[in-house]
């Protein structure tokens, strides 16, 4: 089993000649174990079942998510506004087969959605979601408050997401936050996803704040939230501006 390229490249120049040279599209890797790959492949189509049966059904199944106090799991995705293209690089470690060739943390660039580079900066709000039904919605509650906490990542990534209709999303609801795309749904395992939309709050430094939020709250409840990992940053020294 062959797979795409991880979205690559170290510094925003090579991830633009990626993409002006090749159209975006990243030339295919090589062979990985075909049981391992069996065996990503049935746990990825689990979890986007159960992303979907939840959404139609509104209710989270019991899962919550990656708990507090846990690291996040890093990765590195191509934003859906860019022009690279290819599975979500989640590797911990150089040459880790299917997970990536490079670790996710040290892939950066213009068009690559980095988790890592998010939580350098600040506290992490993150939505994982399936561009379906009402799921999406938490897209226009997540940047309807950005504004108000300017030190906070706000970022959002599509599990198995098309660029065409992600774009079309975020025109339509006047996006400027990050979007990323979870081709292959890597995500959908490792943040343990099992209801649309999940959203995690992270501390800098990449450190889990509170339980994920397992389905969409109003705009006020989303703002406490928020509010709550502000203050709870500052608590731990952070010095980010002030909302």
């Amino acid at each position: 089993m062959s797979r795409p390229e991880r979205p690559s490249h170290d510094d925003e120049r090579g991830a633009d000649r990626a993409a002006g040279s090749s159209g975006g599209q990243q030339r295919p890797a090589g062979p990985h174990s075909p049981r391992y790959g069996r065996y990503v492949g049935v746990l990825g189509l689990l979890a986007l079942v159960l992303i979907t049966i939840n959404t139609a059904l509104t209710k989270p199944n019991g899962a919550t998510g990656i708990p507090p106090g846990a690291p996040l799991a890093p990765f590195a995705v191509p934003l859906a506004s860019g022009g690279l293209s290819g599975d979500a690089d989640v590797a911990t470690r150089p040459d880790q087969g299917s997970a990536g060739r490079v670790p996710a943390c040290s892939l950066r660039g213009a068009q690559i959605l980095n988790i890592c580079q998010l939580y350098e900066r600040g506290p992490v709000v993150l939505a994982l979601f399936v561009d379906a039904g009402a799921c999406p919605g938490v897209l226009s509650d997540l940047q309807a408050l950005a504004p108000a906490f300017p030190g906070v990542g706000f970022a959002a990534v599509a599990i198995k997401g098309d660029r065409g209709p992600l774009r079309g999303l975020m025109r339509s609801r006047g996006l400027t936050l990050p979007v990323g795309i979870d081709a292959d749904g890597a995500l959908a395992v490792l943040y343990k996803v099992a209801s649309c939309p999940q959203v995690t709050f992270a501390y800098p430094g990449g450190v889990v704040q509170s339980r994920a939020l397992l389905r969409r709250v109003s705009l006020a409840s989303l703002r406490v939230r928020v509010s709550e990992l502000v203050a709870a940053s500052r608590a731990r020294g952070w010095r980010g501006p002030a909302g």
